[in-house]
């Protein structure tokens, strides 16, 4: 069991039989009263959302949930087929499960996949990955008036701003959560 205080954002908890991942956490001290927490929550099954009331001592249920390294196989209509590394069990799951798998990650990349009831619910996608350049056009010396920054466009088919200096082939670190330029991978 976990104490109210003890969630964070990205905690899987379960209530009511229904796996929930912590999105947004608040905790707010009243003058004499007790401490609340709010927090919002995305409902792992169906992607709805749920704002939710706890007051300090409170308690609730870890998410039976159980986490698989799995390997991104091929893209099938609008599904994704994906691998268990270790069993070797094949999952195909829709494509708008989780939208940044696609966005970011190449067929055969391996994932950490959320797996409720042997079903696959959800990843752990990393705060960042690295993805090469496919096109970009070249920076001319001294152009620098709009930020320093130009287009280009990455092997997942992506595009995101980078600096001046990068060329086709390179590998570029982007943030998954937002999508934007962190730095030229090393």
């Amino acid at each position: 069991m976990y104490g109210i205080t003890d969630l964070r954002k990205e905690t899987l908890i379960d209530i009511d039989g229904t796996p929930y991942r912590v999105t947004e956490y608040s905790h707010t001290q009243m003058g004499r009263g007790g401490a609340t927490v709010k927090v919002k929550l995305k409902n792992l099954l169906n992607g709805s959302t749920l704002e939710k009331s706890f007051k300090n001592d409170e308690k609730v249920s870890p998410a039976s949930i159980d986490r698989a390294q799995l390997q991104y196989l091929y893209k099938n209509g609008d599904n994704l087929a994906l691998m268990d590394m270790v069993s070797f069990d094949q999952y195909e799951v829709p494509a708008s499960i989780d939208d940044s798998i696609e966005k970011y990650f190449m067929e055969g990349a391996e994932l950490a996949g959320l797996i409720y009831n042997e079903q696959v619910i959800g990843f752990d996608v990393p705060k960042n990955t690295i993805i090469k350049v496919t096109e970009t056009p070249d920076g001319a010396k001294g152009d620098t008036a709009n930020g320093g920054t130009k287009p280009a466009k990455l092997e997942t088919g992506i595009e995101v701003q980078v600096p001046m200096f990068i060329k086709v082939g390179d590998g570029v670190k982007v943030d998954t959560r937002t999508g934007q330029y962190l730095e030229r991978a090393k």
